[in-house]
C-alpha cells in the first residue's frame, strides 16, 4: 500500500509539517490591513463575504460565517511538495490519520482531535461586547466551549486603529436587572451594554486571558488569538462603531426553544467573574521568561511564556538571536507563525513576508509534533544583526506551563 500524503509530509518535514496561509472573512468587521495580506486581496471573496481580517494558525475548526461560509473555511492545510507537484491533506485529516504520533498520545487520548487553534484578528475598530459560551452551554447546541486569550504582537501592530481599548466584563456593582435590560433592547438601537463595562487600554507585547463566560468587546490591535476549537460565541452589543448589529449574532448558537428568552442569555455569563473588581490582576499577562535570561542568552535564545493563565492553552514567544543556533524543546506539539526575520527550522526554511497574495503559498507557518518538539527543534537565525522571532501556541494541560 502506498503512503498517504499525510505521511509523506510527515516524513518530509522530520516531524514537522509546512501548513498554507488560511485566511478568514467576516461581514461584520473592516479589516485592519495589518496580516500583511496583499491590498488587493483582503476583499478576495467578494463583497457579500466581508473583508479578510483574520488568518488562523494550525486550525482544525471549521469557520461558522453563516449561509455563505465556504467548505474547509478555517481548517489548515498541510502542504507536501516534491518533483514539482504540490499536493495538500487537511490538518484535521492528519491528525486523524497519524493520531497520537503527531499531537502526542495525551492529547490524542484526551480529546480526540487537536484541540486548539490560533488566529490573527486584525481590525480596524472595536468588535462587539459578546461572549464565548462555557462548555455546558456550548453543550446544548453540539459545541465545544471557547476560552481564549490575547497577546498583542509588536510586528503588527505599527498602529493602534481607531480604538484600540477593550471592554472586559461588567463593571462591579453591575445587577443583573441592568444587563436584562440592555439584552432587551438588543433589537431598539443601541442597547448601550458597555455603559455597564469598563475599557482598559491595549499595549503591544502584553495580553489578556478571556475565559469563556466573560464578556470583552476586543479593541483595534492586531491580536494574536489562542483559543479552544471552537467557533461558538453570542454578541450582547447591538450598535458598534456605527454598525449595527443583527439579532441572529445574539442568538447564534442558542438552542432553538431557548430563543426570546433573556434569562436564558444572562445565564451564559460567569457572573462573578466579570464583576470582579481585580479583573486586571486575575486576567492580564505580562510576558515571563520561561528560564533565568542569562542561560537562555548564553544558549542563543529568549523564550517567554505570552499565555499562560489558563489550563486549555498556552503560548510563547520565542527570540533567535542575531547569527546564533539554538535547539529549543518543548513537552508539547505546538503550531507556530514567524513574526520576524529568517532562517532554518529544522529541515524547513523558515521567512517573514512583508505581502502574501491570496493563495500565496509561504514559508511562515508549520505544525511541530510532540516527539519533534520533545527531540528538540534546531533554529538557526541567517541574520547577523536582526532578532528571528516566532510564536507557538500549545493545547490543554501543557506540561512546561509553571508559571500560572
Amino acid at each position: 500500500m502506498s503512503k498517504s500524503v499525510t505521511n509523506h509530509a510527515f516524513e518530509q518535514g522530520k516531524g514537522i509539517v509546512r501548513l498554507a496561509p488560511n485566511w478568514v472573512p467576516r461581514s461584520f468587521c473592516v479589516p485592519g490591513r495589518r496580516i500583511k495580506l496583499h491590498p488587493d486581496d483582503y476583499y478576495a471573496l467578494g463583497g457579500a463575504r466581508g473583508g479578510i481580517d483574520e488568518r488562523w494558525f494550525s486550525s482544525t475548526t471549521p469557520a461558522d460565517n453563516g449561509p455563505l461560509t465556504a467548505i474547509h473555511e478555517g481548517l489548515s492545510w498541510i502542504i507536501f511538495e516534491d518533483g514539482g507537484i504540490t499536493e495538500r491533506v487537511l490538518l484535521r485529516d492528519a491528525v486523524a490519520e497519524l493520531k497520537g504520533q503527531l499531537i502526542g498520545d495525551r492529547l490524542w487520548d484526551a480529546y480526540g482531535a487537536w484541540p486548539v487553534y490560533s488566529k490573527f484578528f486584525d481590525n480596524l475598530g472595536p468588535l462587539p461586547h459578546h461572549v464565548h459560551h462555557r462548555d455546558q452551554d456550548a453543550a446544548a447546541v453540539g459545541l465545544r466551549g471557547k476560552p481564549e486569550a490575547y497577546y498583542f504582537p509588536p510586528q503588527v501592530n505599527n498602529y493602534g486603529g481607531r480604538f484600540p481599548f477593550t471592554f472586559f466584563g461588567l463593571e462591579p456593582g453591575t445587577t443583573r436587572e441592568q444587563v436584562l435590560e440592555c439584552l432587551g433592547n438588543f433589537e431598539a438601537g443601541d442597547n448601550r451594554i458597555t455603559d455597564l463595562s469598563r475599557a482598559y487600554r491595549l499595549r503591544p507585547g502584553t495580553g489578556w486571558d478571556v475565559p469563556s463566560g466573560v464578556l470583552h468587546a476586543p479593541g483595534s490591535l492586531c491580536t494574536y488569538e489562542p483559543q479552544a476549537a471552537s467557533d461558538v460565541f453570542s454578541m450582547f452589543q447591538s450598535l458598534v462603531d456605527d454598525q449595527i448589529v443583527g439579532p441572529e449574532l445574539f442568538w447564534k448558537d442558542i438552542p432553538q426553544d431557548k430563543v426570546g428568552d433573556y434569562e436564558h442569555m444572562l445565564g451564559l455569563l460567569d457572573w462573578d467573574a466579570n464583576v470582579d473588581a481585580n479583573f486586571v490582576a486575575h486576567h492580564f499577562m505580562a510576558p515571563r521568561p520561561v528560564a533565568p535570561l542569562n542561560e537562555m542568552q548564553e544558549a542563543g535564545y529568549v523564550e517567554k511564556w505570552i499565555c499562560y493563565r489558563s489550563t486549555a492553552l498556552s503560548a510563547k514567544e520565542l527570540t533567535v538571536l542575531p547569527g546564533r543556533t539554538a535547539t529549543i524543546r518543548d513537552a508539547a506539539a505546538y503550531g507556530m507563525i514567524m513574526m520576524q526575520g529568517h532562517g532554518q527550522m529544522g529541515v524547513w526554511p523558515v521567512e517573514t513576508p512583508t505581502l502574501i497574495r491570496f493563495g500565496q503559498l509561504t514559508h511562515d507557518e508549520y505544525f511541530v509534533s510532540e516527539a519533534a518538539a520533545h527531540e528538540g527543534v534546531t533554529i538557526t537565525n541567517a541574520s547577523s544583526t536582526d532578532p528571528l522571532v516566532m510564536l507557538k501556541h500549545f493545547g490543554p494541560d501543557n506540561p512546561d506551563l509553571k508559571v500560572a
